[in-house]
Formats: C-alpha cells, sequence, structure tokens
C-alpha cells in the first residue's frame, strides 16, 4: 500500500469535503491574535476548538501552534504544542509570543475520531 502525504491528511475550513464538512465548525482550530503589532511587541494568541465533545471516547488530544515567518529559510517555528487529559481539561491555548517579522500563525489539532484539523491567521509586523 502506497502512503499519503501527511500534508493531504490534514482536514481545513476551506479544504474540507464530504463527510468532514460536517464537522468544520467543531473541529477547526479558531486562531484569536491582533493583525499587527510592533517587533518584537509581545502579544497574546488564543487558540481554542470546539464546541467539541470531551470524553475520553472522543475528544481532542493535542494542539500545537506555529509561525511561518516571512523570509525565513526553513519555516515553520514551533510556538507551543500542548496535550489535553479529557474529560478534565480542555483544548485551550494562550500563549504570549514575540515576533519578528510578519507572517503566518498555523495550528493544528488532533481528535481521536475525526483526526488533524488545521487553522491560520496572519500577523503584520510594522
Amino acid at each position: 500500500m502506497e502512503g499519503k502525504d501527511l500534508g493531504s491528511l490534514i482536514y481545513a475550513y476551506d479544504t474540507a469535503a464530504g463527510e468532514a464538512l460536517g464537522k468544520r465548525e467543531s473541529h477547526t482550530p479558531k486562531i484569536e491574535a491582533p493583525g499587527t503589532a510592533k517587533p518584537d511587541e509581545a502579544v497574546t494568541v488564543k487558540v481554542t476548538v470546539g464546541p467539541h465533545p470531551n470524553t475520553v471516547e472522543h475528544s481532542i488530544r493535542w494542539l500545537a501552534v506555529f509561525f511561518y515567518e516571512e523570509g525565513r529559510a526553513f519555516n515553520p517555528v514551533t510556538l507551543a504544542k500542548v496535550s489535553f487529559n479529557a474529560p478534565t481539561t480542555e483544548p485551550e491555548i494562550i500563549l504570549k509570543v514575540k515576533l519578528p517579522k510578519s507572517g503566518v500563525i498555523h495550528a493544528l489539532e488532533y481528535c481521536n475520531l475525526h483526526g488533524l484539523w488545521s487553522g491560520k491567521k496572519e500577523i503584520k509586523i510594522a
């Protein structure tokens, strides 16, 4: 059996199709961050998923947050990765970040029943 590229296994709000269409609202990571910031200014980035069940049988198991920095030779930079223990923890991360250049914040989450989902938000540094 020939394996698929990992990227082809990640769902996103705009690219979900078929059965995944009904899962977009509850699985796509939502990123709250300012649209603009000053170089190396500490800004708050909040990433959430849901509303989503939070049971041992069906839950978000982890969230990872990355930054694609304009002009950087090798991307992305990992900002955080947090594992969750259902039903005691909710899928939410709040970070303070200092970004040197403009780019895109990407979030990736894993649901034990519905796979990998991604979300993104552009941030301009001026």
